[in-house]
């Protein structure tokens, strides 16, 4: 399961490119510093409920909008690569065994 800050995060990020505005502008309009907007965005930070309500009049959303990620959840292509080229990059050994498995399958269709 994905962490909620994460989930929450990606939601304001998609909520802040639908209106359009940079993080510099949504962090200034709600009066908080940029790195702050960042963490949250990248889901290093949890806000809390002022600033969420910061966030939601900023972005002039109800509240209940910014917690509406179901859609988020699910992996596609670009997002299931990433993270096994994150996976891999690090770890030869990970990267020998998908190799492996991956390669049997592609055989065996």
């Amino acid at each position: 399961m994905v962490n909620v800050k994460i989930l929450l995060g990606k939601r304001i990020r998609e909520l802040r490119k639908k209106r359009n505005l940079t993080q510099e502008q949504l962090a200034e309009l709600i009066g908080i510093e940029i790195p702050s907007l960042s963490n949250i965005e990248n889901g290093k930070n949890y806000p809390n409920s002022e600033t969420i309500d910061k966030i939601a009049r900023g972005l002039q959303v109800q509240i209940f909008e910014i917690y509406m990620f179901e859609h988020l959840e699910e992996f596609n292509r670009e997002e299931m690569l990433r993270q096994l080229i994150n996976m891999v990059e690090n770890d030869f050994n990970l990267l020998k065994i998908i190799y492996k498995i991956a390669f049997n399958l592609k055989k065996t269709n």
